[in-house]
């Protein structure tokens, strides 16, 4: 959940202020062919080009933003057992799973929260809660851990830069588009842009752009069942069972902290039209195996959790 938010979070922040400075410049303008016809073409190109960048802008900002708002501290060189302990586990995993040594850092929070973020999948970073670290045995943090690293080594963060850059695309255009209509038609300007048109972008994309992320948190809940499969041959099905198990008995009750209240993040279970904004599958039971274990895995694997 950590990871997808704080992405959408800095994706909707750089758009905001990218759509402010290009009207400020007015760059905009040059989308307004003979006053009157909005150049469609241009403006699918002009909406391609800043879609992608700050999608990608995003992603090259994720672990910066990530450390900025949770507070979390880089274990350059372990000071007590259980970081030594964190450090040479994700390493571990990192080489069962191929891919190059992450970032390791934990953060300051009562609830059993891990994530991990990065531009690259050599270059990734691994976040764990101190709640988690407290509230969890080791099989059960690695197994965690296991889950974490599959999410960098199935390459999802990028993956979720490429889907974010084209929903960012059709935000931008149509936020445009509205904006155009409402200055030609409501406030009927005949030549260039009025102020309504740069208010009502701007307000446009920002509700477009929540609204879109509804595709990104459909994604992200698709992914969650290869991570924890993942997370289940790094660490063992017994154990990934066994964290879950734990998240679904404990999660609810601990806070989350303070820096991430802010995005609205939340523990437990969505309903209704909040359920299109949860990162992970909602609860359930399911004896289909993923790929690779047969009829051993029998226990749930969609169980709703913090850690993403």
């Amino acid at each position: 959940m950590k990871r997808v938010l704080l992405f959408l979070a800095t994706n909707i922040a750089i758009l905001v202020v990218l759509s402010i400075a290009l009207s400020l410049l007015g760059v905009d303008t040059l989308l307004d062919e003979q006053g009157v016809d909005l150049n469609m073409g241009n403006l699918l190109v002009f909406s391609s080009v800043f879609g992608m960048g700050g999608s990608f802008l995003s992603l090259a900002l994720s672990k910066w933003m990530a450390r900025r708002l949770t507070g979390a501290q880089v274990i350059e060189s372990p000071r007590n057992p259980t970081e030594q302990w964190l450090v040479e586990k994700v390493g571990q995993h990192a080489r069962a799973a191929g891919i190059g040594m992450p970032q390791v850092t934990v953060f300051d929070s009562p609830a059993p929260n891990a994530f991990a973020t990065g531009a690259r999948r050599d270059h990734a970073m691994v976040a764990v809660s101190t709640g988690l670290l407290a509230g969890m045995n080791e099989s059960e943090i690695d197994a965690v851990l296991g889950h974490e690293i599959s999410h960098v080594a199935n390459g999802d963060m990028i993956t979720l830069t490429l889907i974010q850059g084209v929903v960012n695309t059709f935000v931008i255009f149509f936020a445009r588009v509205i904006g155009h209509l409402i200055d030609r038609v409501v406030f009927r300007t005949e030549r260039g842009y009025g102020p309504a048109y740069f208010i009502t972008s701007i307000l446009a994309q920002i509700v477009l752009g929540i609204l879109a992320s509804t595709i990104v948190f459909w994604f992200s809940r698709q992914r969650e069942f290869r991570a924890d499969a993942g997370g289940a041959r790094l660490a063992g099905a017994t154990h990934m069972i066994a964290a879950l198990e734990r998240l679904k008995a404990g999660v609810d009750a601990a806070p989350l902290p303070e820096q991430m209240q802010a995005f609205g993040i939340a523990s437990g279970k969505r309903s209704g039209l909040m359920a299109l904004f949860a990162s992970r599958p909602a609860p359930r039971r399911t004896d289909r195996a993923p790929p690779g274990h047969g009829g051993q895995w029998a226990a749930p694997l969609t169980i709703n959790s913090t850690f993403d």
